[in-house]
């Protein structure tokens, strides 16, 4: 799971932009304006017959300071990304 929901910096942070485009998902934030430092991304490559699925999640963060549920406020009704 991506430690991103959980951040209070989600809705600001370029990394968050970049894997919600990966993941082709609505953004929080058209312009974010937070660099994140040092973070750490998993991406997991999965096969299904011909088509190759891609999930990238941030797992570390130097920057990473926890705001629990922040995502899910934003997004209040959503099914928070796993």
């Amino acid at each position: 799971m991506c430690i991103c929901v959980n951040c209070h910096y989600v809705d600001r942070c370029t990394t968050y932009h970049a894997v919600e485009h990966q993941h082709q998902q609505p953004h929080l934030t058209e312009f974010p304006d937070f660099e994140a430092i040092e973070p750490t991304i998993n991406v997991n490559i999965r096969h299904q017959g011909d088509i190759i699925e891609m999930e990238w999640d941030v797992v570390g963060c130097q920057s990473f300071k926890q705001e629990m549920g922040k995502w899910a406020r934003l997004r209040p009704g959503e099914l928070v990304p796993t």
